[in-house]
């Protein structure tokens, strides 16, 4: 894998996680869940086993909102 699938699988599991906080169609969607940490860190230990330069910390950092996706600062 290369580092635009790693930002790429970020941004989905970021979207999917805002997903989950705001309401669907007028209606809380029951059946859908955040990813928990664990789950990302199980998944940040898969993208290390495919490319050994995976930095799992600035990954989550990136998840988490506390970093952009080189690892500078969040743009506004």
């Amino acid at each position: 894998m290369t580092k635009k699938h790693f930002i790429a699988l970020a941004d989905m599991i970021k979207a999917h996680n805002a997903d989950t906080l705001a309401p669907f169609g007028g209606y809380a969607e029951m059946s859908v869940t955040s990813f928990t940490h664990g789950q990302c860190v199980s998944l940040a230990a898969f993208c290390t086993a495919q490319n050994p330069r995976f930095n799992a910390n600035r990954w989550m950092s990136y998840i988490n909102g506390e970093c952009g996706p080189n690892g500078g600062k969040v743009k506004p």
